[in-house]
């Protein structure tokens, strides 16, 4: 990966569903052309079991991954913050991008609703790819 890569970080409430699916498309589409973080506000014990068979099904192995507490290091060191649904949590600094991305919360769903929002999250995703690393003009 190039020293120069930007960093992506994706935070919501509990690290355990959407930043995990949108740290893990990142990861997946932008093939090492971006360093991605994920981290909660208020960090689950464990992911949503039904996010990590909904990545499997795409082919992403998300079962090793665990939710990691936002740290004001983590925001200091992104290029680009995305939020989801974590409100005030995240500490802002100029010069960084942010987003929020309104995305329903895959807790508690079934794994239905889950490939829905996972399927969001990877259309947002490829839209980020696009922006961050556009591809050489050909």
């Amino acid at each position: 990966m190039s020293p120069d890569a930007p960093e992506v970080l994706f935070v919501c409430v509990h690290n355990a569903g959407r930043s995990q699916m949108a740290a893990a498309l990142l990861n997946q589409q932008a093939g090492g052309r971006v360093r991605v973080r994920s981290a909660g506000s208020e960090p689950a014990s464990s992911l949503n079991p039904r996010v990590v068979e909904a990545m499997q099904e795409v082919g992403i192995d998300i079962s090793q991954e665990f939710p990691k507490p936002l740290t004001d290091n983590s925001v200091r060191s992104a290029d680009v913050v995305i939020t989801m649904g974590c409100g005030d949590a995240c500490p802002i600094y100029p010069g960084k991008r942010y987003e929020e991305w309104d995305l329903e919360d895959p807790a508690g769903k079934d794994v239905e609703s889950v490939r829905r929002i996972r399927d969001e999250i990877g259309a947002r995703v490829k839209k980020l790819v696009g922006e961050l690393v556009p591809s050489p003009a050909s």
